[in-house]
C-alpha cells in the first residue's frame, strides 16, 4: 500500500514540475510582446520580429487591450 501511495505522490509531484516548466517557457503566453525591467521601469518588446528589436528602442508604456506593438516599437491600433 505504501509504494502505490509513493507512486501516485511522485506522479502528482512530476506532473505538477512539468506544469511548471511548460509555463515558465511561456507556451501558455498569449501576449504579443515580452516585459523587460530595465532598471525603474519596463520595456515592452514585441514578439516574432526579424531583426528584433532592441530592448533600448522598445516603448514603456503597456499596450492597451486593442493595441499592439510593431516592430518598429510603434503602436498599431488592432
Amino acid at each position: 500500500m505504501k509504494k502505490k501511495a509513493r507512486f501516485y505522490l511522485l506522479l502528482v509531484v512530476g506532473i505538477f514540475l512539468t506544469f511548471v516548466l511548460i509555463d515558465s517557457v511561456g507556451i501558455f503566453d498569449s501576449r504579443s510582446y515580452n516585459e523587460v525591467p530595465h532598471g525603474s521601469h519596463t520595456h515592452y518588446v514585441p514578439k516574432d520580429c526579424d531583426p528584433p528589436l532592441a530592448v533600448s528602442s522598445a516603448p514603456t508604456r503597456r499596450p492597451a487591450e486593442t493595441e499592439h506593438i510593431d516592430c518598429q516599437g510603434q503602436y498599431v491600433t488592432n
